[in-house]
């Protein structure tokens, strides 16, 4: 056991100046370092397991002398407990450190989940509206909580104030903080059950979606006033009007006709084929082409330098508003989107096509993954003269009050 040094007081140990380790008494092995530099700190000098070690307390006079004597006494407890003080507070130390390296808040797991999945994502309208929705509605609220102590009554101070108002978008905001906490907890950064998750959870605390907002379906013209429709659309001028007639030839999606290219069209076998990339399904779809879409495409300026089929007129493809700027300009009150289910209704009242025709036409998933699985056509050649009779049934104007009959709808 150390030897006890005469008891300094307060004044002694201010006054001491000589470098050198300066033993200041009370606690057995306590002594005060003052380096050439003139610093000075305390130092526990003790036995441990058999080996002498020197134990740093602080610095003087920010750790003062009933401190370090303090401190010294916690130490030598330790050690008469058989614990090295000097490990013990390195590994409190590194847990510590660790501790802080996992306290990582939601905004910064936002921005890692979102660049991990982004490259997966279709599209980069698809990425802009996770980052539009949590920027308006989740970081204000919890952007700077740690992942860690995020708990239900967070999650729902994000959804609550637009469940009912706003439900299509708090559903899908929902959904993304579940993902992005359960990356949160699959990196180490939090533990437990994820507070955002609906079944058997949240659905206890808000209502079902379907319950308090009724879909929004796409403003759509009735297929019986299509022929009239198509007649003045094919005397409006543009780039954008042979867009929206191609658009409305083919049952297609408005980003997938503005993004085409003429090296996925076949003129001479009438197909287009958009790769999988560009499809909201993430698979190649084959459209058949129709010979008044053939015409359409062959009577299309090219433009130099650009592959695209309808180019915006300083280059680069069509924005997302000109084939609505159509619409607006000839007042017809539906959306581009609507023409869709104004070609799905054709084809259920009008046709004897089968539904599954139909579904493959807009690039919609058939059945389930089992049927998938198994149906390995796409019912390519129905799908031709279902898309030439449409073509046909669009192009003939019906008198006041009566709809055109297609005679060839055989399935």
């Amino acid at each position: 056991m150390a030897r006890k040094a005469k008891e300094l007081g307060p004044l002694a140990v201010q006054r001491l100046s000589e470098p050198g380790m300066h033993a200041v008494g009370g606690v057995a092995g306590l002594y005060l370092q003052i380096l050439p530099s003139g610093g000075r700190s305390w130092v526990l000098r003790a036995s441990v397991g058999g080996r002498r070690r020197d134990m740093g307390l602080g610095g003087f006079p920010d750790v003062t002398l009933a401190g370090a004597r303090d401190a010294a006494r916690r130490a030598r407890a330790m050690i008469d407990d058989g614990v090295d003080p000097i490990e013990d507070r390195r590994s409190r130390k590194a847990a510590l450190k660790a501790s802080a390296a996992k306290i990582v808040t939601f905004k910064d797991a936002a921005k890692a989940y979102i660049e991990a999945h982004g490259d997966s994502w279709r599209n980069a309208k698809h990425r802009q509206q996770w980052e539009n929705t949590l920027e308006a509605y989740a970081y204000p609220k919890i952007g700077a909580l740690s992942v860690r102590d995020i708990e239900v009554a967070h999650v729902l101070s994000v959804l609550e104030p637009i469940w009912k108002t706003r439900t299509e978008t708090a559903t899908r905001l929902r959904g993304r903080i579940e993902r992005i906490l359960g990356w949160a907890t699959s990196r180490g950064y939090r533990e437990g059950l994820n507070p955002a998750r609906w079944r058997d959870h949240l659905d206890q605390q808000l209502a079902a979606p379907r319950r308090i907002a009724k879909a929004q379906h796409h403003a759509a013209l009735p297929f019986g006033d299509m022929g009239g429709f198509m007649q003045r659309l094919r005397a409006a001028p543009g780039m954008g009007a042979r867009a929206l007639e191609f658009t409305i030839l083919t049952a297609a999606r408005s980003g997938e006709v503005r993004g085409a290219t003429w090296p996925e069209i076949d003129l001479e076998r009438a197909i287009w084929t958009i790769p999988g990339e560009r499809m909201k399904m993430g698979r190649e779809h084959r459209v058949p082409l129709s010979p008044e879409a053939v015409a359409l495409l062959k009577a299309l300026p090219r433009m130099a330098g650009s592959n695209l089929v309808f180019p915006a007129p300083r280059g680069g493809p069509l924005s997302d508003m000109t084939l609505t700027a159509v619409l607006r300009r000839m007042a017809v009150p539906v959306t581009v989107h609507g023409f869709r289910s104004t070609f799905r209704d054709w084809a259920a009242e009008r046709t004897n096509y089968p539904r599954d025709a139909a579904e493959m036409a807009l690039a919609h998933a058939i059945g389930d993954k089992v049927e998938a699985a198994y149906r390995r056509g796409d019912l390519f050649d129905k799908r031709t003269r279902m898309m030439a009779d449409w073509a046909r049934f669009i192009g003939t104007v019906a008198p006041a009050g009566q709809v055109v009959a297609i005679g060839r709808t055989r399935a």
